[in-house]
């Protein structure tokens, strides 16, 4: 499955997603969200590449709640955290990014270096 595909399914609260995953079961779930942050880096790449200057509104919304709405929710004293603090601040730092390079087509990341997966 391709990128665009991976975030149309995540984006729509598919089942096994990990949005679903924490709105439903109020659980964050690491693998979830390694899948979902390496498809949104991949089509950020993507349409930085291809100088994209139309985004779609269902693409757009769903990166928004990723990196606007996701912080707030899992920062509730009863969302569970199990994983070190500095764990979640990277994650959610690294959905703020990619919302910035979705939004204005420029990487905040240093082009010779690679971006660590999730």
């Amino acid at each position: 499955m391709d990128d665009l595909a991976v975030l149309r399914q995540e984006f729509s609260e598919s089942d096994d997603g990990f949005l679903a995953t924490v709105i439903c079961d109020q659980r964050w779930d690491k693998e979830a969200f390694s899948r979902l942050e390496r498809a949104m880096r991949g089509v950020c790449a993507t349409f930085e590449e291809r100088d994209q200057q139309d985004l779609p509104r269902w693409l757009v919304e769903g990166f928004w709640l990723c990196a606007d709405w996701l912080p707030d929710h899992t920062a509730h004293p009863r969302f569970p955290r199990p994983e070190p603090p500095t764990y979640y601040e990277a994650a959610l730092t690294r959905l703020r990014d990619l919302q910035y390079w979705l939004v204005t087509g420029v990487s905040p990341y240093l082009p010779d270096r690679a971006i660590a997966d999730f």
